[in-house]
């Protein structure tokens, strides 16, 4: 049981891991609170079943032109939607609330709410210390990894990586030093955007596809983003593998603990504010200083 809670929580987490760094990234730079991100998950998810049982395509192709489509969409609707608004808060929460409920109800009128799946990329599993990991899982949990890495390396090794890191701690100031603050926060949503779809891309086969899949895993990443510090990815890489394993934990151990897992989470985060309320890492803005 312990390896299945070990197993099961280095998924969620390196899935929770994703999507919080996504949504980490554009609150840091552009300041919104994008409640539509998970959606562009569930969009991805929808994409590669479509290529999957429509054009008949091995889920790889679904992949390959699955998250582009998705980080398009995630880029043109923040220009056309969002930028005009960004300055006024209220009005991003409402817009991106009701983004969200379209692409939702978009996927139920073309889709149904009929319950989905999509195969594996590699069929079959391995026994580990007596437990079956399915290869699946594996590839899953390697592929997580190796994004949040080469997310690493864009950020700390890059020109790009330089410039949102600066306009993420000062917009003023990287106006000032020659920075397109705008194309800079255009640029994040497309990272962001694309960790969200990419999430939905590896995540996939091993869940269900539908047009609510993105709730669930919304509460989850909102926990894992005030838990860790609102606008800190070390925070959120952190905070998102405590949760899973919160979570993993009550689901193995706990009777009925599946209906008690997002309780039980959301629980953790407000006993940390609590004591911590800027959370495990947080961080404070320049111009909130």
């Amino acid at each position: 049981m312990f390896a299945d809670i070990i197993i099961t929580s280095l998924i969620n987490g390196s899935t929770y891991a994703l999507l919080a760094i996504g949504f980490s990234l554009i609150f840091g730079v552009a300041r919104i609170v994008n409640i539509a991100h998970t959606a562009f998950y569930m969009v991805a998810a929808f994409c590669i079943f479509f290529v999957t049982h429509h054009l008949d395509y091995h889920p790889i192709v679904g992949m390959i032109i699955g998250v582009p489509v998705v980080t398009l969409l995630g880029m043109v609707t923040y220009w056309i939607f969002i930028a005009p608004i960004r300055e006024h808060e209220a009005a991003v929460l409402i817009g991106t609330i009701a983004l969200a409920l379209a692409l939702q109800e978009v996927m139920l009128l073309i889709f149904s709410g009929d319950y989905r799946s999509v195969p594996p990329l590699a069929p079959g599993f391995f026994t580990l210390i007596g437990v079956k990991v399915f290869y699946q899982q594996l590839i899953t949990l390697i592929a997580a990894l190796v994004i949040l890495g080469a997310l690493r390396l864009l950020l700390m090794k890059t020109r790009l990586g330089l410039a949102i890191r600066s306009t993420a701690q000062d917009r003023e100031v990287a106006n000032l030093m020659g920075m397109n603050e705008g194309r800079v926060a255009l640029y994040t949503v497309g990272i962001s955007i694309a960790l969200a779809g990419f999430t939905g891309a590896v995540i996939v086969p091993l869940t269900i596809v539908e047009p609510f899949m993105w709730l669930h895993p919304l509460i989850m990443m909102m926990a894992v983003v005030v838990l860790g510090g609102l606008g800190s990815i070390k925070g959120s890489f952190f905070a998102a593998y405590i949760l899973g394993f919160a979570e993993a934990a009550v689901v193995f151990l706990i009777p009925m603990g599946a209906f008690l897992k997002g309780s039980v989470a959301l629980s953790i985060m407000i006993l940390v504010l609590l004591i911590r309320p800027e959370g495990l890492f947080g961080v404070v803005f320049e111009e909130e200083r």
